[in-house]
């Protein structure tokens, strides 16, 4: 007992950690007999609906990779499910299987480093599911909301809601992503430091779990294995319905772009917007390096001569920054939208001359990534590697951060590839997260979202922005910044530790608890001893 005391608290985890795979690897490696391959044993599988199990090589091909381009981890099959208690069966017939197989769901396979993927085990296509009725549902009692299916996409959550005159109130800046795979992560974009990321504005979910149990959730019901999901990186079960908070819907949009070259003048800007009561509706910033402005897909905001002048500033100073605002409005209260505007940014410090607007609507401004995403598509810059970095940036440590990467790393390499995309810097407020979920970010206040967004036209670029990537982590770690890397990507247990911090040991628990046999996102590499694993063997 003295012994167990002595312990400290990170070794236990790491001790609960190793015997939860031995355990797991004991319940495989200790039988003798032959066993059928995978694909012989889902034969002997039957489902109450029309599920299909597929072996298709190029439904596996397709599986096998995702948004990233960067690994590839082959599945054994592919699941179309008909509903979600055939999704629950699968789960429950490895489960309780002598020798279990990994499964991952895959909503539109938008990871960058494989998490959406289960080598040698079973991907979950919930596409399949958006063929079932009442899938995105909205009820407006005393308090409006809308039930959607976990496969569904955010820009059909938008148009379904807009028949009501309703919208969510936090969005990611890309709709066509899936509902159960933006709540597994957090879901960010400009709106976050209102209203918090997504997974702060859900009332209910449906939730397969690691142990093939079907589990309606929330914060009054079954309120561990809710928080749990929410940001747990699909490690304790699969979401199959959301039930997502409504307000009613703008109709228009004030849409302004600020440049700056003074780092500390647009970040200091930024903390001021976001601390002000009935203010605006949507901040992000980005960064503009030299090279960059004539390949960003979002340049048309502009007018020609608007960036030659843009990109003459950022050579002047290696790169400037770019406060992009909104505030929302009706056609009724046009007439004081510009007094409004004047009001929250008059005495904001941007370079003169260079504040840019202009008016959408509010549909249009939400899925404004889309037209570029068609425009990058038509010259094949879509279907290229993504080796995209994420990470949440205290606020008293993001003038070193742009002193160590914007302006060292970012800058001497700029020229030095092909890259296209864009590179964020917002910033958000703490206390509209909520802390009993499984998501962490920075000690602060106030903490900064950085997205490094730049893809490859090739395999050698993609390495030089990964090395890169890995250049700003080391400074990270050297300079002593505590970031958490948003859409986390790490491969040893020491890492996932560090990154959880004070939640490791719940997060263990919790996968203990809701996926004891270790299922569920093998990609993430969180309870797998490698990613290469084959998880059928």
């Amino acid at each position: 007992m003295a012994m167990l005391c002595s312990v400290s608290s990170s070794s236990y985890s790491l001790l609960v950690v190793v015997v939860f795979l031995v355990g797991s690897l004991l319940s495989i490696v200790g039988h003798h007999k032959p066993v059928p391959s995978l694909p012989e044993r889902l034969d002997s599988l039957r489902f109450a609906d029309s599920s299909v199990i597929s072996f298709d090589p190029a439904e596996l091909d397709r599986a096998s990779g995702d948004f990233g381009m960067i690994v590839r981890a082959a599945p054994a099959a592919v699941m179309h499910p008909a509903s979600e208690r055939d999704v629950a069966e699968l789960v429950k017939f490895s489960h309780a299987a002598a020798r279990p197989f990994h499964i991952a769901a895959r909503g539109r396979g938008h990871s960058v480093r494989g998490q959406a993927l289960a080598g040698g085990g079973v991907v979950v296509e919930m596409a399949a599911l958006r063929k079932g009725r009442d899938r995105i549902k909205v009820t407006c009692p005393v308090e409006c909301y809308v039930d959607a299916g976990g496969e569904q996409l955010w820009a059909d959550v938008l148009a379904e809601t807009l028949k009501h005159g309703l919208a969510p109130r936090s969005w990611t800046d890309y709709l066509y992503l899936t509902v159960g795979g933006t709540m597994s992560n957090a879901g960010i974009s400009g709106q976050s430091f209102l209203h918090g990321p997504q997974i702060s504005n859900v009332h209910e979910l449906d939730v397969v779990t690691g142990k093939g149990e079907i589990v309606t959730c929330s914060e009054q019901q079954e309120a561990d294995l809710f928080f749990a999901v929410l940001g747990g990186l699909g490690q304790f079960g699969i979401i199959t319905r959301a039930r997502i908070a409504l307000e009613p819907a703008p109709q228009m949009v004030r849409w302004v772009r600020l440049i700056y070259t003074d780092f500390k003048a647009f970040s200091h800007d930024q903390e001021r917007l976001i601390s002000v009561i009935e203010g605006l509706n949507y901040v992000e910033g980005s960064v503009i390096m030299a090279n960059s402005l004539t390949n960003n897909w979002r340049s048309s905001f502009y007018l020609e001569e608007d960036i030659k002048r843009i990109k003459e500033l950022s050579e002047e100073h290696g790169a400037v920054y770019c406060l992009e605002v909104a505030k929302y409005y009706d056609h009724a209260t046009a007439n004081s939208i510009d007094e409004a505007i004047q009001l929250l940014l008059g005495d904001l410090r941007f370079e003169p001359g260079f504040h840019f607007k202009t008016d959408v609507a509010y549909a249009s401004f939400l899925n404004r990534v889309r037209e570029g995403e068609v425009k990058l598509q038509s010259r094949g810059l879509w279907d290229v590697p993504h080796p995209w970095l994420n990470i949440l940036v205290p606020r008293s440590r993001i003038v070193d951060f742009d002193q160590g990467v914007f302006k060292s790393i970012l800058k001497h390499s700029s020229s030095n590839n092909n890259s296209v995309g864009r590179i964020l810097i917002y910033a958000t407020n703490r206390d509209k997260w909520n802390q009993r979920t499984s998501a962490v970010i920075p000690d602060e206040q106030v903490f900064y979202s950085v997205g490094i967004l730049r893809s490859g036209s090739g395999d050698d670029d993609r390495k030089d922005l990964e090395q890169q990537n890995k250049e700003i982590l080391d400074f990270c770690d050297q300079a002593g910044i505590n970031y958490k890397q948003y859409l986390p990507h790490y491969t040893g247990t020491s890492d996932w530790m560090k990154h959880f911090g004070a939640k490791w040991s719940l997060f263990v628990e919790r996968k203990m608890r809701y996926d004891p046999r270790a299922l569920l996102s093998p990609g993430q590499q969180i309870f797998t001893s490698s990613y290469s694993q084959n998880s059928s063997l």
